[in-house]
């Protein structure tokens, strides 16, 4: 898949990549950089989010910020053009973008001026194409007014806002007048980006540069305090609300657009609960000598600089479950009808997001100590919550822990992760009273549901899991005797 274009020997466009595995559109969350702005090789120039994660974009070549195709919050599909960069800024007038251009009397032209074909680098994803974009040839002058009508739409979709409303059949063509051309005030990008930072209405700015064209000069003038600045005519003034990413039906109930990772996590959850056949089973434990363990190894010099907390002992207990249990670490082929025994553990950790569930996984964690499964749950975690999470990291999962404790809950029945066997649910750990050697005592107790494939775990193997688990959360000296 192409991401990049080579429109001039000036300019450059950059397509949006396929960052994940097959993915077929991404949504803008927010753009780093402005028209007018300086990037480098390598720069994040904006930050994606896929139906698996979000992922910032890099540039792939220096140059000037020429034009940003897409506002924030719009899904673009895979192979569109959403940036492009004057790479050889200083050589000459840089053109207005094509959908910023004011229509103006429009010197001869060529019908269409093809762009150069043949294969390009490839930034992200993988494979190339063939980049065969043509311009669209210019209308002659009787056109003009309506393009301006076009450009001014397209401009204003592009700096987010909404397009103002065309007018109802209008009784003849009126050229602008004061700035202003089809009902939207005239200026390039990088006058736009400074009036937006200064707070700044072009509406009501005055302009001074040539064709009714706002400067720089312009917008610093009527931010100066002793400005006053124009009103706008009522019959001109631009529609300026942005597209909301939340839609409101009434004052009594909200519509959120289902998209990204929600949407995605909506499909895996729905595809996994009607295409295997789930079985939960629970086990209750005393977890106290578990939770000495943890104290202790808070204060272990082997496990300085990592965090400690009862979810790596269990999830130390489940590998050492799944070493004693390995047949329950498979995934079952429909296509072939095979079981496909799993030699490696990656492991399933669920985390919270602001931007839904999602289930990065620690690759080879079976082979793991202590102190290094300790540091990859720490980076897992931190990841996760910074939103950073890649495509790659939550791909070949084979076993998920879910820790719903961390909200207070007891326990719950865990749907499976896409393509895995097993998932573990954790709930709250309490001080209860127990039966400890015979007396009621005040223990720490926490429940264990465990979720699993029934096609390939049948109860018995199930069930040997959730119990080696429990067994060695009561006595966590089994880590040593039973790895």
């Amino acid at each position: 898949m192409t991401t990049m274009t080579e429109t001039s020997a000036r300019f450059r466009e950059f397509k949006m990549p396929d960052v994940g595995e097959g993915l077929t559109e991404a949504e803008i969350l927010k753009w780093f950089v402005q028209p007018g702005d300086t990037v480098t090789d390598g720069q994040v120039v904006c930050e994606v989010e896929t139906a698996k994660a979000a992922v910032e974009l890099p540039i792939p070549f220096d140059g000037v910020v020429h034009e940003l195709r897409f506002p924030e919050g719009t899904t673009v599909d895979v192979g569109q053009v959403i940036i492009a960069i004057d790479v050889a800024p200083g050589s000459g007038d840089a053109p207005a973008p094509a959908a910023a251009a004011p229509a103006q009397e429009p010197a001869a032209e060529p019908e269409a001026e093809a762009e150069p074909k043949g294969r390009t680098p490839v930034l992200v994803g993988y494979g190339v194409a063939e980049s065969s974009t043509k311009r669209r040839p210019r209308k002659g002058a009787s056109a003009a007014p309506e393009a301006a009508a076009v450009a001014a739409a397209v401009q204003a979709e592009l700096n987010g806002h909404a397009a103002p409303a065309a007018p109802a059949a209008p009784a003849a063509a009126v050229p602008a007048q004061g700035g202003v051309q089809g009902g939207r005030p005239l200026a390039k990008p990088p006058v736009r980006k400074l009036a937006k930072d200064l707070g700044i209405d072009l509406a009501t700015v005055v302009p001074t540069g040539k064709d009714g064209i706002i400067t720089r000069e312009d917008v610093h003038a009527a931010a100066a305090p002793a400005a006053a600045p124009a009103p706008a005519p009522a019959a001109v003034a631009p529609a300026v609300a942005e597209a909301p990413a939340v839609v409101s039906d009434s004052a009594r109930e909200t519509r959120i657009p289902v998209k990204g990772v929600r949407k995605a996590i909506a499909q895996a959850m729905v595809g996994s609960a009607f295409t295997a056949p789930h079985v939960t089973e629970f086990i209750t434990v005393d977890v106290t000598r578990t939770m000495k363990l943890v104290a202790e190894l808070k204060e272990d010099k082997d496990m300085a600089g990592v965090r400690v907390n009862p979810l790596l002992v269990i999830a130390k207990a489940l590998l050492v479950a799944i070493k004693r249990n390995p047949e329950v670490n498979a995934a079952w082929d429909e296509a072939n009808q095979e079981i496909v025994q799993k030699h490696y553990v990656n492991l399933g950790i669920a985390a919270a997001t602001p931007r839904g569930l999602i289930v990065p996984n620690i690759k080879d964690a079976h082979d793991k100590t202590l102190p290094q499964l300790a540091a990859a749950l720490g980076e897992l975690v931190t990841t996760a919550r910074d939103g950073k999470t890649s495509p790659a990291a939550m791909a070949g999962g084979t076993v998920t822990i879910t820790n719903v404790g961390v909200f207070g809950v007891d326990t719950g029945t865990p749907i499976l992760n896409s393509g895995e066997s097993a998932i573990l649910a954790v709930g709250a750990i309490k001080l209860q009273p127990w039966v400890h050697k015979g007396k009621v005592k005040p223990r720490q107790v926490t429940t264990l549901a465990l979720s699993f494939d029934h096609r390939l775990v049948d109860g018995e193997l199930g069930s040997k899991v959730l119990a080696d688990v429990a067994a060695i959360l009561e006595q966590p000296k089994r880590l040593i005797t039973w790895a």
